[in-house]
């Protein structure tokens, strides 16, 4: 995510709008590597959990599920929105393979901007919606492009008891809650792309919120920051898990 220059008073208006930019990138990079954010610092709190006081049925251990995810590689269903000052800023909607060699393809959209994605096994192609007649533009596929949602979990695991928030009901089905605060040079092994972008603009780490299944697939996913003074999150939401699919060039 970039970051933007302080702004006299009288042009406050367009911290908004820079806000708007750097979380239209957030979305953007989440298309492409299937998990991005750029806090600048601390986060916000993690929002109350919505568990019920009541037991949670089919209850497991985290720990067990992410052992169970690493041997069956799936495509899921993604929806992605990005806010600031609790405004929604974008959207971003797509069909990603997850546990593997990450593809998938995406649709990004906010105010004056809409742009197709697709990540096949050899490169990555885009398509700006906005303007007519725009075709789709290839590039070589970025070795970091990847999308290890699990990593995320397990580094959340690994800093201890304080993590693991337990049981919850996400869409009917049963999740387990993780929480933290993971430091930007925590992700380096697991998120190269984010690591490296986001140490060159001086952010040192931020919050996750992460509900895992059963099978140890992700089913939400929050990044959560401040930027400026400003509170920004990025939700992410994994539906319709299935085989893993295969994402071909765009034709036209």
């Amino acid at each position: 995510m970039m970051t933007f220059p302080a702004l006299p008073a009288r042009r406050a208006r367009r911290t908004t709008v820079s806000v708007a930019a750097v979380a239209v990138v957030a979305v953007g990079l989440s298309v492409l590597s299937g998990c991005k954010g750029s806090p600048s610092g601390a986060g916000a709190p993690a929002p109350a959990s919505s568990a019920s006081a009541a037991p949670v049925a089919g209850a497991f251990e985290p720990e067990q599920a992410l052992a169970e995810a690493e041997k069956t590689p799936y495509a899921a269903s993604i929806k992605g929105v990005t806010e600031a000052a609790g405004q929604e800023l974008s959207t971003m909607t797509g069909r990603s393979n997850l546990g593997t060699l990450f593809t998938g393809r995406a649709e990004i959209r906010s105010t004056g901007l809409w742009m197709e994605t697709v990540t096949t096994t050899d490169a990555n192609y885009v398509r700006n919606r906005t303007q007519d007649g725009s075709g789709w533009v290839k590039t070589p596929r970025s070795p970091d492009n990847e999308a290890n949602y699990a990593g995320y979990a397990k580094l959340l695991l690994a800093a201890g008891p304080s993590a693991k928030k337990g049981m919850e009901t996400r869409g009917g089905v049963p999740a387990y809650h993780l929480a933290g605060h993971l430091a930007l040079d925590q992700v380096a092994s697991i998120d190269p792309r984010t690591h490296r972008s986001m140490k060159a603009k001086g952010v040192t780490g931020f919050d996750i919120d992460q509900w895992i299944d059963s099978q140890g697939r992700t089913v939400r996913f929050e990044q959560r920051m401040e930027m400026r003074g400003v509170q920004a999150v990025n939700k992410i939401d994994f539906s319709e898990f299935g085989p893993v699919e295969t994402f071909a060039a765009p034709q036209g």
